[in-house]
């Protein structure tokens, strides 16, 4: 690989480590990124999902204020987050892709939304919502299914994990932006394990594009932390939702 395309792999991986940290849209980057380069689109999906692990560490080590007692929470879903990473993990070395390149675009228009339409818990709490009731028990059901895809592929598994907390735990985007950043850390983690013993991993372009995501993964907290959050919900949104009718057409075209 040339020093031209490291260098095109470094700042990739910045730009979709700040992206994925903050929305959940990395692979929107880095997998059109990686196979720019020339590796072929399975290699490329394995690779992506390696260097992926930098960006959770990365934007986890710069979520510690937004994770704060949110330990009890965290343990189920990271557990699913295991199970699901894994599970994805094998039905990419196992199976075909395209019954899920044709679910997942509805998936992501759908979790895109979601974000744009739910109104923020300061206005939540505004109506007396002060208290707001338990996680629902499924969530780690609903953590395990989107982890499952998360290892498999990855495009936009953040905002599918994104739209489902703020939905389901009244939490605003800081927090629940830093629950998706463990949760799909884990999932990564896990597949990247699996794909490193069981399979191929273009190694020359896995570390540039590792070494941006982990510049990128610890910027976007502090973004997150300090930027409109409506407008932010809106770019979010209105990115998934772009990446949605992207995806569609490769499935369906």
């Amino acid at each position: 690989m040339s020093p031209l395309e490291l260098g095109f792999l470094v700042l990739a991986g910045i730009g979709a480590g700040l992206t994925g940290s903050i929305a959940g849209l990395a692979s929107l980057v880095s997998y059109p990124a990686l196979l720019a380069t020339g590796i072929p689109p399975v290699t490329a999906n394995v690779t992506n999902t390696v260097a992926l692990v930098l960006n959770a560490v990365g934007s986890v080590s710069a979520s510690r204020p937004e994770l704060r007692g949110q330990g009890r929470r965290l343990r189920p879903l990271l557990i699913a987050a295991v199970l699901g990473g894994a599970t994805g993990m094998a039905l990419l070395l196992l199976t075909p892709t395209e019954a899920f390149e044709r679910i997942v675009p509805w998936l992501i228009a759908g979790a895109s939304a979601a974000i744009l339409v739910q109104r923020p818990a300061r206005e939540l709490a505004a109506e007396g919502a002060e208290h707001p009731a338990p996680d629902p028990r499924w969530l780690p059901l609903g953590t395990f299914a989107v982890c499952i895809y998360g290892g498999y592929f990855g495009a936009a598994a953040g905002v599918l994990l994104l739209a489902m907390y703020l939905l389901t735990t009244g939490e605003g985007l800081p927090r629940g932006n830093a629950m998706k950043n463990a949760v799909l850390g884990v999932a990564n983690g896990v597949a990247a394990i699996g794909f490193i013993v069981l399979t191929d991993v273009a190694w020359s372009a896995a570390l540039p594009l590792a070494l941006g995501f982990l510049v990128g993964g610890r910027i976007g907290p502090s973004v997150v932390r300090r930027a409109p959050q409506k407008a932010l919900r809106t770019v979010i949104a209105v990115a998934g939702l772009g990446l949605a009718v992207h995806l569609g057409i490769q499935a369906y075209g």
